[in-house]
């Protein structure tokens, strides 16, 4: 898709796609999602595992074949021209791919050569990059010597060695402890000064929350809603959630009916442990609320912040973890 003058308007175009896995029990991973991804932008495609967001990304960087719909990356038909699409793609899967036999040094310069680098481009654009991603100091060392952290960052500065339009990243910290998972969105961030478009997987919320411009919401292969994090927050019309833990199931429908009669409350669901209230921020509400789960053999309340699990409960009527 172009706009007019030749600049392209979309980078990354993925028009009802389907991936049905065929055997002794047919399973669709992809059910028709279709989105367009902007140049420059930082994507996110959110959901629980097994949602279909690593299948998507598997096709888009052509590892795997869709059973129906079509992707183009830079305006590429990834099935049709998959060599030439690659050109354009970077990719960071779920696991460390690393070349154990090999540097930090040797895994960004080789695959710098692989691409059609020169050996003087491959040393400057290796070194420029290690120093990019603070990395020179561990230039001599092995894949088996790094942290889950340091090596998720040699992935991402050899994804992008060969300068491609779009870097994809599968569930990008997974594993990662919390100071890795911060230096890493620090890495993700710095990418787009460079022009990079990024589309990421995740089921860590926080992590759609911080880096994503826009977020598609996936489950059961389909995308259930898309837009900026603010914006679908937002859509849930409640600024906390209270998760009300009761001894009792018994009398729930009743305090139900009760809550949802209070002014400042958008809405009450039942949960497995009790009830979930989403409210304004309506002062004194809070009070009310315990004063009228009371009766009900209130245990334990938790409040928290509007998130995109939020959005995923509303849509779904269970949490992004299960």
């Amino acid at each position: 898709m172009l706009r007019t003058g030749g600049e392209i308007a979309v980078i990354v175009e993925i028009e009802g796609l389907r991936k049905v896995y065929e055997g002794k029990q047919r399973v669709v991973a992809v059910d028709g999602i279709t989105l367009n991804v902007r140049p420059g932008e930082l994507y996110g495609l959110l959901g629980p595992n097994g949602a279909g967001k690593t299948t998507t990304i598997s096709i888009a960087t052509t590892r795997a074949l869709p059973t129906a719909g079509r992707v183009r990356i830079a305006g590429v038909d990834v099935v049709k021209s998959p060599a030439l699409a690659r050109r354009s793609i970077g990719v960071v899967p779920q696991y460390n791919t690393l070349d154990r036999a090999c540097t930090v040094y040797e895994n960004i310069h080789f695959h710098c050569l692989y691409f059609g680098f020169s050996r003087a481009d491959a040393t400057a654009r290796t070194r420029r990059l290690l120093e990019q991603f603070h990395l020179t100091e561990r230039a001599d060392a092995y894949p088996a010597q790094l942290s889950g952290g340091l090596a998720q960052r040699v992935q991402i500065a050899r994804a992008i060695a060969h300068h491609p339009k779009v870097l994809f990243l599968d569930e990008p910290s997974a594993g990662l402890d919390p100071q890795s998972r911060i230096a890493m969105w620090a890495a993700v961030r710095n990418l787009r000064q460079e022009g990079i478009t990024v589309v990421l997987t995740t089921h860590y919320m926080e992590e759609a929350d911080e880096l994503c411009e826009r977020v598609a919401i996936i489950d059961h292969g389909k995308i259930l809603v898309e837009d900026t994090p603010a914006a679908l927050k937002s859509s849930v019309g409640a600024q906390r959630v209270y998760e009300l833990d009761l001894r009792s199931q018994q009398g729930v429908p009743r305090l139900v009916d009760a809550l949802e009669r209070k002014p400042g409350i958008a809405s009450v669901e039942t949960t497995s442990k009790g009830v979930r209230v989403l409210a304004e921020g309506t002062e004194g509400l809070l009070s009310e609320v315990v004063h009228a789960a009371n009766p009900y053999g209130l245990r334990d309340l938790t409040i928290t912040e509007t998130s995109l699990e939020t959005v995923f409960i509303r849509l779904t009527g269970r949490e992004l973890r299960e």
